[in-house]
């Protein structure tokens, strides 16, 4: 076992500070400040040139992804980026390589690392807390799945480079053996009623996923992570961040991805109707795709309950672990009651 997973919170956090404050050697440039943004999946760090520019530092979780996956990532976000969707530019470093593998002496260990440009704006939300943000609902959430659209458009015309590897969020990857997110079914903090629910919907879900099919209609590179966090609002124009889970997967998913932590909120349905407008009017959505979104609601439900599984350890996933429980265990319900 690694090193790294036998400290504590605060000692992690200081291992991961040192080891970013290390990498900043490979991009050009005096760095004067660096402040943990985030620590969930990966660490991310704002550093702060001396020239006042600032850009966001990732040290990635180790053995998460592969080397060839995290380039790919990032390739395909300048994809993204040349086909004027809203997401941040790739600095690379000084050798110009997309990132670097840094060595810890103190963790015995290497980690991958990379940098993107800041964007302005400020996230629309939380998982903990839905939206927070005062602005008109509708338009923002029409506007957000008009940007799902173009994603998913642009997939469809783009030719993958030969080397491109990301995971997929299909019927394996969802509810396999091997979950992506790990199998969920096994969560200890489960009751034996609710296993045996989640078992019923990974039945039911394997039945309605192959009868709904694959093409290049529904199914290509996502994002995967379209939650309120990742969603920043400036001056009316939505960007996109936090690319880590983007791969291939159906198009409703990601759009019940959109929804997930939105379902509370007393506005839902207009969310909802907005988001799906939204979307529509760049790409069409039949009816056939619109009837799904029970299904994937309950797919997203469950994957986070694999997440939490794997993640045990982490703070995220201890405070998460009620709400996502519940509401997966209530989506897989309606999910089941739909169909009869």
């Amino acid at each position: 076992m690694s090193h790294f997973l036998n400290l504590n919170h605060e000692q992690q956090l200081a291992s991961l500070h040192r080891l970013a404050a290390s990498a900043l050697r490979q991009w050009d440039g005096e760095y004067v400040g660096l402040e943990l943004i985030k620590y969930r999946e990966n660490a991310v760090f704002c550093a702060t040139r001396a020239d006042g520019r600032r850009s966001a530092l990732r040290i990635h979780r180790k053995d998460y992804h592969s080397e060839e996956a995290l380039r790919s990532e990032l390739e395909w976000m300048e994809v993204l980026a040349a086909g004027g969707i809203g997401v941040p530019p790739i600095i690379r470093t000084r050798s110009g390589e997309h990132l670097a593998e840094v060595h810890s002496e103190e963790l015995a260990e290497s980690r991958h690392v990379d940098m993107l440009g800041w964007l302005a704006g400020t996230p629309i939300g939380s998982a903990e807390n839905g939206l927070e943000v005062d602005a008109d609902v509708a338009a923002l959430f029409a506007e957000a799945g008009a940007v799902a659209a173009r994603i998913h458009l642009r997939s469809a015309q783009w030719q993958q480079p030969n080397g491109f590897s990301r995971h997929a969020w299909d019927e394996e990857g969802l509810i396999g053996e091997r979950p992506f997110w790990g199998r969920f079914w096994e969560l200890d903090l489960l009751d034996a009623e609710q296993r045996e629910l989640l078992q019923a919907t990974r039945q039911a879900a394997r039945m309605d996923l192959r009868r709904y099919g694959r093409s290049l209609e529904n199914f290509g590179m996502i994002h995967a992570d379209l939650v309120p966090e990742n969603l920043l609002l400036d001056n009316r124009r939505l960007h996109l961040i936090d690319f880590d889970d983007a791969g291939f997967g159906w198009h409703m998913f990601e759009l019940a991805t959109a929804l997930y932590f939105c379902l509370d909120d007393p506005h839902y349905a207009e969310i909802e109707a907005a988001l799906l407008h939204g979307y529509q009017a760049v790409k069409p959505l039949g009816a056939a795709d619109r009837a799904t979104l029970p299904l994937f609601l309950a797919l997203r439900g469950l994957t986070y309950l694999g997440w939490i599984h794997t993640r045990r350890e982490s703070r995220t996933a201890e405070e998460l672990a009620p709400l996502l429980i519940e509401r997966a265990c209530r989506l897989a319900r309606a999910y089941l009651d739909q169909r009869g």
